[in-house]
């Protein structure tokens, strides 16, 4: 799906487009994990699946202090365990977690509002 939406001009990264296997920002493509950021993008986040989230996952993006997290779990959504939310809790950082589709969507919105998100997105596989 292809996302028309003005980004905040404090945001360096955008979300152009997502589909099956691949996500698209600012117009490069993406076939794997990444965690996205106004000011950065980590490509080949490990986890590639739910089931493949850990804690040392969650703590890479809490490590980069935003005040929202978005986690996007593929083509459907999958809550997280207690040992996983856990850590966002601890620092208050506000956190949801959507299919992946949903989570870009939310991601371009929340930066055109000048939110400071981080967002972990699985790559839709099905």
């Amino acid at each position: 799906m292809k996302i028309e939406l003005d980004s905040s001009p404090a945001s360096k990264y955008r979300i152009d487009s997502y589909k099956k296997g691949l996500i698209s920002v600012n117009g490069e493509h993406y076939t794997s994990s990444l965690i996205i950021t106004t000011a950065q993008l980590i490509p080949d986040w490990p986890p590639q699946r739910v089931a493949d989230l850990a804690l040392q996952h969650i703590e890479q993006i809490t490590a980069l202090a935003p005040e929202i997290i978005i986690i996007g779990t593929g083509n459907q959504i999958c809550f997280l365990s207690p040992e996983l939310i856990s850590p966002m809790e601890k620092l208050n950082i506000g956190f949801e977690v959507m299919d992946t589709g949903a989570a870009c969507r939310c991601y371009n919105l929340l930066i055109s509002e000048g939110r400071e998100v981080a967002a972990g997105l699985i790559v839709i596989k099905d």
